[in-house]
């Protein structure tokens, strides 16, 4: 993923509270109190609560008026319904990916997903790595579909579903096997334009991470 230099110092303090919620250095239901983090950073309030309110667009944070912002739960019950829109967000993609693409997106979609499988042949696969090539995949497919609300839903569930990723990873790495096949068999149904063949593959793939990160929270 290619590093883009933020442009703001509430995205740069979003970014970083965003990678202590995603590997577990801020706990699930833990308070982010603005005074503090303004102090440890050495920055203004202001910015700090510019910086929460991206976080909750992102699904990090929750924000209680009267109790300020704590980083979202994340139990099995919530991964669930955080999974389920995610899939149905991706379901809505691979069905406007097959209707839409051209001849000269073949090329780039096979790359970018042949990126993907390369990181999980690995012999020590690193799971940040395959999942930041996996959100390229999605990426390049918003760029070709072209819907900006549809790009900024997907967008916005990236942490949380990064956040997920992480805290399985070791069941995650157990079942690579299944995860290259499925983004093998995906863009073969979507260059054939068959979307329901996409749609099942998608639906079928998220709920089996849906069970390994389920079985990680349930650990």
């Amino acid at each position: 993923m290619d590093f883009q230099v933020p442009n703001t110092l509430a995205e740069q303090i979003a970014n970083y509270l965003a990678e202590r919620i995603m590997t577990g250095q801020i706990r699930p239901g833990e308070r982010l109190h603005e005074a503090t983090t303004a102090t440890e950073l050495k920055v203004s309030r202001a910015s700090v609560k510019e910086a929460l309110y991206t976080l909750e667009r992102w699904h990090l944070v929750e924000i209680t008026p009267r109790k300020g912002a704590s980083a979202t739960k994340l139990d099995e019950a919530h991964a669930s319904e955080l999974y389920d829109v995610y899939m149905h967000l991706l379901m809505m993609l691979a069905a406007r990916l097959s209707e839409r693409w051209q001849e000269k997106d073949k090329q780039p979609m096979l790359d970018v997903v042949g990126k993907v499988i390369e990181q999980m042949k690995k012999p020590s696969a690193d799971i940040t790595a395959i999942v930041e090539a996996s959100f390229d995949v999605m990426d390049l497919c918003c760029q070709v579909v072209g819907n900006p609300y549809l790009t900024e839903a997907l967008t916005n569930f990236k942490p949380a579903v990064s956040r997920a990723y992480y805290l399985s990873a070791e069941r995650y790495r157990q079942g690579l096997a299944q995860s290259s096949q499925f983004f093998t068999q995906l863009p073969q149904a979507v260059l054939a334009r068959d979307a329901d063949q996409a749609q099942a593959l998608i639906r079928q793939f998220a709920e089996h991470q849906k069970s390994l990160i389920r079985q990680a929270l349930a650990s």
